[in-house]
């Protein structure tokens, strides 16, 4: 069965998925002071950071236009089954966007796939490992329907968890208690944060960033289910060395059937700003 798997830009990937023409990615674009920048392979990291930290103003994304993502459908070619993952609707409009694009692509006559669209109830690694299980999946041949189980199970199950250096562009969006914001703030205070339901959620927090990330793996490895039949995912924003000592603190507690890093996109070095860390299995 011949399919493709199509991804809005949330979903980090290194290099090797880039390439891989199994996956199509639909970028998202994000707004610095006037400035418009597209979240697509052009993206430039240390540049935006750059940008991010001396503009005095917001930045602000927008998820993909229902074109951009019937755009990414038909260029799926004439195969089977389109998979389709997005960022949490409660925090994307992403979701909607390919459901409108769907129903465009089915009502307009474009092609004869099968288009299944997941909620990934998560954001960067999170949509990055339901992305490369659907792949796995469907390589071992599997039906669509059990496919399809199995992405669902597994997803209700995965854990996100984060600590940011700053929660400054969380704040500016609407999605942290101003309170929160100026007590942290004030006093050095790292929150651990996680998904919950799609939503993002306090759990803990710590003075410091490595008290914050001890604590963020403590409950982390407590929270894993079957790690054994998981892989670890670590996206860091620009932080390479803090990704690789997360990696090997978890490893010395637990043992995962492999391990993803990957260095964030626009829309994930928008939110978790430069030193952040999102871990997910």
């Amino acid at each position: 069965m011949q399919y493709k798997i199509v991804c809005d830009s949330g979903c980090d990937f290194n290099e090797k998925e880039k390439l891989d023409p199994t996956y199509i990615r639909v970028p998202l674009t994000m707004t610095v002071g006037e400035e418009e920048i597209i979240d697509d392979d052009s993206f430039d990291q240390a540049a935006f950071l750059e940008k991010v930290a001396a503009c005095p103003e917001c930045p602000h994304s927008a998820c993909p236009a229902p074109g951009a993502f019937l755009d990414a459908y038909i260029s799926a070619g004439d195969v089977d089954v389109i998979f389709v993952v997005t960022l949490s609707q409660k925090v994307s409009g992403s979701y909607a966007s390919a459901h409108t694009a769907k129903q465009m692509y089915e009502e307009e006559g474009h092609g004869n796939a099968k288009i299944y669209i997941i909620d990934s109830r998560s954001a960067a690694t999170g949509e990055t490992l339901i992305a490369l299980g659907l792949r796995k999946l469907m390589d071992e041949g599997l039906h669509i329907r059990e496919v399809l189980r199995l992405v669902t199970e597994y997803r209700r199950e995965m854990t996100t968890m984060f600590t940011l250096e700053s929660i400054e562009t969380f704040r500016k969006n609407g999605r942290m208690n101003g309170v929160t914001f100026l007590v942290a703030n004030a006093l050095n205070i790292k929150l651990v944060l996680y998904a919950y339901h799609g939503e993002i959620a306090k759990y803990t927090q710590a003075v410091g960033m490595k008290k914050a990330i001890d604590k963020m793996i403590a409950k982390f490895v407590t929270q894993v289910k079957n790690p054994e039949n998981r892989i670890l995912g670590i996206m860091h924003c620009n932080c390479p060395e803090r990704a690789l000592e997360v990696r090997d603190k978890i490893l010395e507690q637990v043992s995962f059937a492999g391990v993803y890093i990957v260095n964030g996109g626009g829309i994930s070095s928008l939110y978790a700003n430069d030193g952040g860390i999102i871990i997910t299995a």
